[in-house]
C-alpha cells in the first residue's frame, strides 16, 4: 500500500494551476451569507426568548396577557423556524417570507412598547432608571432587536440575490 505524500499531486509539475477549476465568487458569497444569517437567526432567537419571558411574566402574576405582544412572539418564533429552513435549504421564497414576518415581529414589538404608557414615561424620565430596571432591559432588547433586524434585512437581500442564477448577457 502506497502512502500519499503531502504537497504537489503526482503527475504534475505545478504549472497546470491555470487549468484547475475555481469556485465562482457568488458561491462563496452565499456560503458567507448563510453563516452570517445563521448567527443572526440565533441572536434573534435569544431576543425572542427574552421577549417571551417578558410577555409571560405579567401572565404569571395573574394579569391579562397583552394579545399584541403574545402574537408578536408567536409570529417571531414561527418566522425564525421558516428562516432557518430557508437558510439550510437555500429557498429564496422561505427567506423572503422570513424577512417579512421577522420585520412585522419587530414592528409589533415596538408598537407594543410605544403603546405602553409606562415605557414612554420611563424613557422620558432618566431619574427612575434605577428603580425600573425591568423597563430598561425591555427597551434595550427592543433597540438591539431593531439593530439586528437591520443587519438581517441586508444579509437576506444579499443572500437571495447571490442565490439566484446569474443573468444571461443578451
Amino acid at each position: 500500500m502506497q502512502q500519499r505524500k503531502a504537497g504537489r499531486p503526482s503527475g504534475t509539475d505545478g504549472s497546470d494551476f491555470s487549468y484547475r477549476m475555481v469556485v465562482d465568487s457568488r458561491y462563496t458569497k452565499v456560503a458567507k451569507g448563510k453563516s452570517r444569517l445563521e448567527a443572526l437567526i440565533f441572536i434573534q432567537g435569544i431576543f425572542q426568548l427574552i421577549v417571551l419571558f417578558y410577555v409571560a411574566l405579567p401572565i404569571s402574576k395573574g394579569k391579562d396577557p397583552n394579545i399584541l405582544a403574545v402574537s408578536s412572539s408567536v409570529i417571531g418564533l414561527i418566522s425564525l423556524l421558516i428562516g432557518e429552513l430557508g437558510r439550510r435549504r437555500s429557498r429564496g421564497g422561505f427567506l423572503k417570507f422570513y424577512l417579512a414576518m421577522s420585520t412585522i415581529t419587530v414592528l409589533l414589538s415596538i408598537s407594543c412598547a410605544a403603546s405602553s404608557s409606562s415605557t414612554l414615561e420611563f424613557i422620558q424620565n432618566p431619574t427612575e432608571w434605577e428603580t425600573k430596571k425591568f423597563e430598561l432591559i425591555e427597551t434595550l432588547v427592543l433597540l438591539l432587536g431593531l439593530l439586528v433586524q437591520m443587519f438581517t434585512i441586508s444579509t437576506v437581500i444579499s443572500l437571495i440575490s447571490n442565490m439566484s442564477p446569474p443573468k444571461k448577457a443578451s
